[in-house]
């Protein structure tokens, strides 16, 4: 189904960008070398501002990596849930802590990502991310340390 969706896509013309393929705007066709050459960057109306070239600094190949490693770390979570379920200890209480942080850090990245779009508020938002996941890490670290941890501080919820 999805081969026979790609198919047709292409077919149609829709995909962007990659080696040389075209894109359709409308009525007319736009090859992607000259996209952001014959369209300006400027405000859409609203105020928004639309960003018609890609980032410089990023590239495909770490662009891979992050998001293989996003979904590596959602299965570390899938199978360390049932784990701290039947298994409660420190070394699943630490694993929980650093994998709940990365994966909200990494989640809340993205909604920056999407939803800030002004250069000094990304920095700002980004460096509040950073201080946010770092004191939720620290703070979880404590917790196990000098508390009952993660999973018996969830069992004794769920006992209530």
């Amino acid at each position: 189904m999805a081969l026979a969706a790609a198919a047709a896509l292409r077919r149609l013309n829709l995909l962007s960008c990659a080696r040389g393929r075209a894109l359709l705007l409308g009525a007319r066709v736009i090859r992607p070398g000259f996209a952001s050459a014959s369209l300006p960057d400027r405000p859409a109306p609203g105020g928004r501002h639309i960003h018609l070239s890609a980032r410089r600094s990023s590239t495909s190949k770490a662009a891979s990596l992050h998001w293989t490693s996003e979904r590596a770390v959602s299965v570390l979570l899938l199978g360390l849930l049932p784990a701290a379920y039947l298994y409660p200890s420190s070394v699943v209480d630490y694993s929980l802590a650093a994998v709940l942080t990365l994966h909200s850090h990494w989640g809340l990245g993205q909604v920056i990502t999407d939803y800030v779009h002004e250069d000094k508020l990304v920095k700002g938002a980004n460096a509040g991310l950073l201080m946010l996941s770092a004191v939720t890490f620290a703070g979880l670290c404590y917790f196990n340390y000098h508390d009952v941890g993660i999973c018996k501080a969830v069992a004794m919820l769920w006992s209530l």
